[in-house]
């Protein structure tokens, strides 16, 4: 069962009433920035795998 694009806007409007407008693009970056260190380690911990 995946979310439907009215999971994510509930989803979104909850982190809109919770940090604000004005935390809003800083919340975002940071959430961006976690993702892509996670990505970064899955990739390493595969590429040790292989190896």
């Amino acid at each position: 069962m995946g979310m439907s694009f009215s999971h994510l806007l509930v989803i979104l409007l909850i982190i809109l009433v919770l940090f604000g407008a004005g935390k809003l693009p800083q919340v975002m970056s940071d959430l961006a920035k976690g993702l892509k260190a996670f990505k970064e380690g899955m990739k390493d911990i595969d590429k040790k795998r292989d190896e």
